[in-house]
């Protein structure tokens, strides 16, 4: 086959690579090396010569331009390594691709100079140091590429002559934006989980999958004569909990994550597998690359590739049955891979294309694979959602903790529908690692559809007029020299009385997942607090209905409403307490560990470092935070102000499992409640005397059923006793 001739980029079109924000400089070894995560270092020097490598070859339209074959190998090599191993990738899919692609062109005209450990003759490798290894029983290749129809049209004309037929009938479905699994399972058990590793041997990550609910631990391939089987997929974050996530990281004043894939590679090579549980993630399971069966006749098992993803589908996986479509013919793939990409910006997951393979499973054994991918199937990437625009200014907002965020201001442009212009640029180091300067036209992208980032400044225009961003060695709101801890990439605010952070706490304490108080929303506690009407957490609960009159929005029952929600918080939950002081690091599930273990709040005064980290899911950096928070006197004193303006500052004693209608009963709620939270309805079920389980299973009395339920609805349905309900029944029932 020919390779198709490249399309010569222009520089205002071509990503070139940036450093990412989790590289920074190593304080002692100043504007001399990066270090990295996986603590592999390179000269700055170097990354500079591979940044401008990068350009001039993605500048190229064709191979005969190439004079240094090994000059492209190497920048191919360096990118492969920050994206394969340390998930960090400096290199858009597109451009990567077209460099790859580039290196084949020349390596096609040059046969006798293709090197063993050329980019183009292995998968690339992610081996981590801190996992054991396993190899794969088939090799974990990857798969052929394109951006247009007519590499589609000639990969099949190969396809029908190889396999003398006129026509093919071929399985589409969406290209997922993951990190890369292998699950092995025999005798009807899960065995092994293993990451993509070099594609012979990936690392062991059997514990951490196990925390993933839509990886069974069992699943009856023994029904269709399956002894042994190995299923290919990938883990991800769907949009909804990236974006939860990333708010998460932001709270924490921690940089946030470039995208869902990032998140769910490093959340499989965490060393402690409970975190991993609280991710979100999930398994989508889209191909059986080995299978041994119990006899050497089996019937059974499914012929086609969509046969063998409804097997998966009713074996209790997330495979993408409602999401693939059996086509007949190359033109009818197509048709429906454009189609699909009109309705990418409603689906709840990213993807970054489409795959199209041959569904007859006879004839992919047929084509057989290259040494790199299989000749039976073809990824066709969508292009990243992208604009062009303008930095105009940087605004610097301080959160609760006192982190300082800088937050770009631009130029407004539409991107995939949304209005984009203002895109948070993490932090010092991000700003000069991007070399982003007020004045500069950018390449802004949302990633994931999500969460907007600038994906570089368009250095060959500028013009000389732009000016450097300097970033403030004082707080922007009460003027204290600010601070950055060792090892950390954010400035801090330390001053506890800055006002910013007096309104993020406050904000915080009062939110619907912390005390609750009704009608005392963002809007009004800053409007409050510019008025002097609060100063602080207590002063909430000295708040008297003659400050309130008179105010714009404030009537009668207005004002009503809002002291009865304060009064009412005075009784909340112990954790809910806890959750709500702001502490760094402790979110809702922390708070309610540590609620678990105490009678009353100020315990944790009295309770070492060593102490804390005893308790269950609390870790080093927890423990410290906690321990610094309730070594300050100003925190205690705030604390007994609270307990003395009548909150209930001790845990609720047990009275055992409440009694009630539901006495006996289990419920289980999937996909997304219409009228109430999750968290609401799960506390109507335990007042009512029921108990709330985790997964689907024969205990299970009732499921309630949501929006965009997955498998736990399936794997109901095939099960006797669960009787399974809509949020409007459940309603009824309460």
């Amino acid at each position: 086959m020919a390779v198709p001739k490249l399309q010569k980029n222009s520089g205002k079109k071509s990503l070139f690579p940036q450093l990412c924000n989790f590289i920074y400089l190593i304080p002692s070894l100043p504007n001399q090396f990066i270090y990295t995560k996986q603590k592999k270092v390179y000269s700055i020097e170097d990354v500079k010569s591979y940044e401008q490598q990068t350009k001039e070859f993605l500048k190229y339209s064709s191979a005969t331009e190439i004079n240094d074959a090994e000059a492209l190998r190497n920048v191919l090599r360096f990118h492969e390594y920050r994206y394969y191993v340390i998930s960090e990738p400096l290199l858009t899919d597109y451009d990567y691709d077209m460099l790859y692609k580039l290196l084949q062109e020349w390596e096609k005209a040059h046969p006798e100079n293709i090197p063993a450990d050329s980019p183009t003759q292995r998968v690339g490798s992610s081996l981590n140091k801190d996992f054991p290894k396993r190899q794969h029983l088939v090799p974990m290749l990857s798969l052929d590429n394109s951006y247009n129809a007519d590499d589609l049209v000639e990969w099949d004309r190969r396809v029908r002559e190889s396999t003398g037929l006129d026509e093919i009938m071929y399985c589409a479905e969406p290209k997922f934006d993951g990190a890369s699994i292998s699950l092995q399972y025999e005798d009807d058990q899960l065995v092994a989980a293993t990451t993509r590793g070099d594609g012979e041997v990936g690392d062991d990550i059997t514990l951490n999958a196990k925390q993933i609910r839509s990886v069974p631990l069992s699943a009856s391939f023994s029904k269709y004569g399956i002894a042994q089987i190995e299923i290919r997929g990938e883990v991800m974050m769907n949009k909804q909990s990236f974006a939860s996530f990333n708010e998460g990281l932001a709270g924490e004043g921690l940089a946030t994550l470039a995208n869902p894939r990032n998140a769910a590679a490093g959340s499989l090579r965490m060393k402690d597998s409970r975190q991993v549980a609280r991710r979100n993630l999930e398994a989508f399971l889209y191909n059986v690359s080995f299978e041994r069966d119990k006899t050497a006749d089996n019937k059974q098992k499914p012929t086609t590739h969509s046969g063998m993803l409804q097997m998966l589908w009713q074996l209790g996986f997330k495979s993408p049955v409602k999401e693939m479509k059996v086509l007949k013919g190359i033109g009818e793939v197509i048709k429906f891979i454009g189609e699909y990409e009109e309705s990418r910006d409603s689906l709840a997951y990213e993807i970054d294309g489409m795959v199209i393979k041959v569904d007859s499973l006879e004839l992919q054994d047929k084509l057989g694979m290259t040494s790199h991918h299989p000749r039976w199937a073809m990824a066709y990437k969508y292009k990243a959602r992208q604009a062009e625009s303008v930095l105009i200014g940087v605004e610097y907002q301080v959160g609760r903790t006192g982190a300082v965020t800088p937050v770009a201001k631009i130029k407004p442009v539409q991107v995939s529908g949304v209005t984009v212009g203002s895109i948070s640029i993490h932090n010092e180091d991000y700003i000069k690692e991007k070399d982003l300067k007020l004045g500069d036209k950018i390449i802004i992208e949302r990633s994931g559809d999500v969460i907007p980032q600038i994906v570089r400044s368009v250095t060959e225009d500028r013009t000389g007029k732009e000016t450097e961003i300097i970033f403030p060695t004082t707080c922007p709101v009460c003027n204290d020299a600010l601070y950055k801890p060792e090892g950390e990439a954010v400035w801090r605010c330390v001053n506890i009385n800055c006002k910013a952070q007096v309104v993020e706490r406050i904000i915080h304490f009062v939110s619907k997942d912390a005390m609750d108080i009704k009608g005392f929303g963002e809007a009004n506690v800053r409007r409050f607090y510019e008025q002097e009407i609060i100063t602080d957490i207590p002063s909430i609960y000295h708040l008297q209905e003659d400050k309130l009159q008179g105010l714009e929005g404030f009537g009668q029952k207005s004002i009503e409403n809002l002291l009865v929600g304060i009064e009412a918080s005075k009784t909340q939950a112990l954790h809910r307490i806890i959750y709500a002081l702001g502490i760094r690091y402790v979110g809702e599930t922390t708070a309610k560990t540590l609620a678990q273990v105490i009678t009353t709040i100020f315990e944790l005064k009295d309770k070492t470092i060593e102490e804390l980290q005893v308790v269950d899911d609390v870790g080093v950096k927890v423990a410290a935070s906690l321990h610094e928070f309730f070594a300050n006197e100003d925190n205690i004193h705030m604390l007994e102000e609270l307990q003395n303006a009548g909150i209930v500052m001790e845990r609720a004693a047990s009275t055992g499992t409440a009694e009630g209608k539901f006495t006996g009963m289990t419920f289980l709620f999937t996909g997304t409640l219409a009228q109430l939270k999750r968290s609401e309805a799960e506390a109507d079920v335990e007042a009512h005397g029921g108990k709330i389980l985790s997964g689907v299973s024969s205990k299970l009395t009732y499921l309630i059923v949501g929006a965009d339920a997955g498998s736990k609805l399936e794997k109901a349905k095939k099960m006797t006793g669960i009787k399974i309900l809509s949020e409007e029944e459940f309603l009824k029932m309460i």
